[in-house]
């Protein structure tokens, strides 16, 4: 299929490459994010994270080695909650061996408020 381009005017947002809690997203501002949880912080509160690896787009695009110094991302922790439940069910036949365990990871739903380069 051929690649259709739009006919009004690209908007160019800001965009930044964070690493949070051992993953890495790309975002503008105003997304909203599920990311492993935040140790030690409750709803409605602000974290400022520092680990900001890219920043910009076209000729403003800035890349850092690694990161980008004096560069911050600024998100609100919407929510704090519980992943669905995963089950690891192990069975040897005819050896009697069962295992079951179940797991719910903890998670943060925050929202990118502002990025600062």
């Amino acid at each position: 299929m051929p690649v259709v381009k739009p006919l009004y005017p690209r908007f160019i947002f800001m965009k930044a490459t964070i690493k949070t809690q051992g993953q890495q997203f790309t975002v503008t501002e105003g997304d909203i994010l599920i990311v492993n949880r935040y140790p030690n912080t409750e709803a409605g509160a602000t974290v400022e994270i520092k680990d900001v690896l890219a920043t910009g787009e076209g000729a403003d695009f800035k890349v850092g080695t690694p990161l980008l110094a004096g560069a911050t991302v600024s998100v609100k922790i919407l929510e704090n909650k519980r992943g669905d439940k995963v089950i690891v069910f192990k069975k040897k036949k005819r050896k009697g061996m069962e295992r079951k365990r179940g797991h719910r990871q903890e998670l943060s739903v925050i929202k990118i408020e502002s990025i600062n380069a």
